[in-house]
């Protein structure tokens, strides 16, 4: 599953970046986010040192930022910082004593991701609640919801194919199937940031060497 979204991240990068004409390169591509936000999710309940967790992503997110600006050539937060802020979301919602002031931090952090731009905003810490709360059926069909609304206010439709990946998992979560990292961890840390150096690179040598 780790190969698998970040094989079509890197996809979905190189046909946002280089070849924007070419739909169906960011179609494969919305199958990335919903496998990432359910790692969050895994990644929260089964860490044994939850602070590490947090401060690690943390970290991922801030070397992620320059390289991020520099392959798509726009400001904003990169998806890191969405995560890491699901993140802190999901160990609020543990913490907290009343419900009711748990549904205000998250909506309150949900407001925060939308107003300082980050990647997905609140959309990508809803998704990441959908996989903390529900699972099956139940599951794809809060999403394809979550997606619909998602369509009212961006008006774009390329999210809806991001119902495949959460298909997926639900498939995988009916039959039991353990969810743990498969190979180096160190490449599923810090692939993002890498990817993301090397795109830049790319768009950005030629122009160099032009100028």
């Amino acid at each position: 599953m780790q190969w698998i979204a970040m094989i079509t991240m890197l996809i979905d990068h190189i046909g946002a970046v280089f070849f924007p004409h070419i739909v169906e390169l960011r179609i494969i591509g919305r199958i990335a986010f919903p496998i990432y936000a359910f790692a969050i999710y895994i990644g929260y309940t089964h860490t044994r040192d939850v602070q590490k967790y947090i401060w690690r992503l943390f970290w991922i997110a801030v070397i992620s930022q320059l390289p991020f600006m520099a392959a798509f050539n726009h400001f904003s937060l990169n998806v890191v910082w969405t995560l890491w802020s699901a993140l802190l979301v999901l160990l609020a919602l543990d913490k907290l004593p009343s419900r009711l002031l748990g549904i205000l931090i998250a909506v309150g952090a949900g407001i925060i991701m939308e107003y300082t731009h980050m990647d997905y905003g609140m959309y990508g810490l809803l998704l990441v609640l959908l996989f903390r709360y529900f699972n099956g059926p139940v599951l794809v069909m809060a999403h394809v919801l979550l997606n619909g609304l998602y369509l009212l206010l961006h008006h774009s439709s390329l999210q809806m194919y991001s119902v495949l990946a959460t298909t997926g998992i639900a498939i995988a979560q009916y039959y039991q199937a353990g969810f743990r990292l498969r190979g180096p961890r160190w490449v599923w840390r810090y692939f993002y940031p890498a990817h993301l150096a090397i795109i830049a690179v790319i768009r950005w040598l030629p122009q160099v060497y032009i100028s």
